[in-house]
């Protein structure tokens, strides 16, 4: 098993998106660790309560595009390529639309969320910049779809890399030449995703995507399968982010910095994921039938119990570099950051399950009842643990919602394998 797992296309494919997800978490991980100790754990709390709404704005009101896009371009790219350029065009223009009516509302609604709902009125200036930043994040997640979906995985790797080493490079200069604040950081950050989707339509067939016709006509066939993924992802999203609000809302700016800290150095995990995930997803929504299926979910399965089992030997590095790359001041996040990291291992470990429910058997709606479970922990719970043990809490909370959202999925599919034998 593991010398064929070796020798095949997937494990091949694999290394360049963890080569790659490895290069891009360390520049993120530098990006954030420069960003905490420029502006200091206060600052920091306004940075991490901006860009986290930044993101869940975002995925929210993507509809699902994404995941649709890459279903629909995978299956289409060898019978059919006109159709998959016109369900390209449709997708960019969903996104286009979607972004100048999120901007306008919020723009309007910034000075009510930053006095009303975060208690900050110094977020009303960086509210209404994740406004226009959320213009950025869509258009960047449609560059990447867009080459997930090709199975371009080396042109992937490059504009990520690309974005992020500039982004990096950015706030360098911002620090030490120039003024460094949470406008200024917050501006970066917003910049470099629209470079990366430009640098993007260099290297793809841009003229013959945006020459299809009658894309309009595809729209009921993808909102079909959007929808689903739409209803689980808005729900999924804010329960992923719904620690750094509550803690927003119930503690400190410099306990949120603090949060945001340990919140963001995990993150690399996801990028894990996400890499693992642009194999994976045309890989299972390409399969014909079961058994082909199964054997590749095995593969996977064992892929990434190897990678769970490297983070965790790498965990007690990891928090011997926490103070010294973030500071004294962020010595505190440790604790935080033990916890939210096994958690992240948890999701890792369920990449398979999920992108097999999904991709495979086209069941997205499995997933609205387990964005809804992991929103009631983490809300319900998190908001009582919160309360008691702080930050410790909302790390907690985060922990018991990621073991719920891998066992629900996983019940489901050995019940589907075992009805189909």
């Amino acid at each position: 098993m593991l010398k064929s797992i070796i020798k095949s296309a997937t494990f091949k494919q694999s290394q360049v998106a963890i080569i790659s997800t490895i290069i891009n978490g360390t520049l993120g991980a530098l990006f954030y660790i420069t960003l905490a100790r420029l502006v200091g754990p206060s600052s920091f709390g306004l940075l991490t309560v901006s860009l986290t709404t930044l993101v869940l704005i975002a995925d929210i009101v993507d509809i699902g595009t994404n995941t649709g896009l890459i279903r629909f371009v995978s299956s289409n790219l060898t019978t059919d390529r006109n159709k998959a350029y016109r369900f390209l065009k449709l997708s960019l223009e969903i996104k286009l639309i979607v972004w100048l009516i999120t901007f306008v509302v919020i723009f309007s609604l910034a000075p009510f969320l930053a006095t009303n709902i975060f208690h900050k009125s110094s977020l009303v200036s960086p509210l209404r910049l994740v406004g226009f930043g959320v213009g950025g994040a869509l258009l960047f997640t449609f560059a990447t779809s867009m080459l997930q979906a090709f199975q371009k995985y080396f042109l992937w790797s490059l504009v990520n890399i690309t974005t992020n080493f500039l982004r990096l490079l950015l706030i360098l200069i911002l620090g030490f030449y120039l003024k460094l604040n949470v406008q200024s950081s917050l501006a970066t950050y917003i910049a470099l995703p629209m470079f990366g989707f430009f640098m993007t339509l260099l290297l793809v067939p841009a003229r013959e995507i945006f020459s299809a016709k009658s894309e309009f006509l595809l729209l009921k066939e993808l909102l079909k399968y959007n929808l689903p993924v739409a209803i689980f992802t808005i729900i999924a999203a804010f329960s992923s982010k719904l620690d750094t609000f509550l803690s927003a809302t119930l503690l400190s700016s410099r306990e949120v910095g603090i949060y945001g800290a340990a919140s963001q150095l995990v993150q690399v995990v996801p990028q894990v994921v996400a890499g693992l995930g642009l194999v994976a997803a045309p890989k299972f929504s390409s399969f014909t039938s079961e058994h082909q299926m199964v054997i590749y979910l095995k593969k996977l399965q064992l892929l990434v119990s190897g990678l769970v089992l490297i983070g965790i030997l790498l965990l007690p590095l990891a928090i011997y570099l926490i103070p010294v790359l973030f500071g004294q001041a962020y010595q505190d996040s440790i604790s935080i950051f033990i916890i939210l990291f096994f958690a992240m291992l948890v999701f890792l470990f369920s990449l398979p399950v999920h992108s097999s429910v999904i991709f495979y058997f086209g069941r997205p709606d499995v997933f609205i009842w387990v964005s809804i479970g992991n929103l009631i922990l983490v809300g319900g719970l998190g908001y009582l643990m919160i309360q008691n043990l702080g930050m410790i809490g909302a790390a907690v909370s985060v922990l018991i919602g990621t073991a719920f959202s891998f066992l629900y999925p996983l019940v489901w599919l050995l019940v589907k394998l075992k009805k189909n034998k």
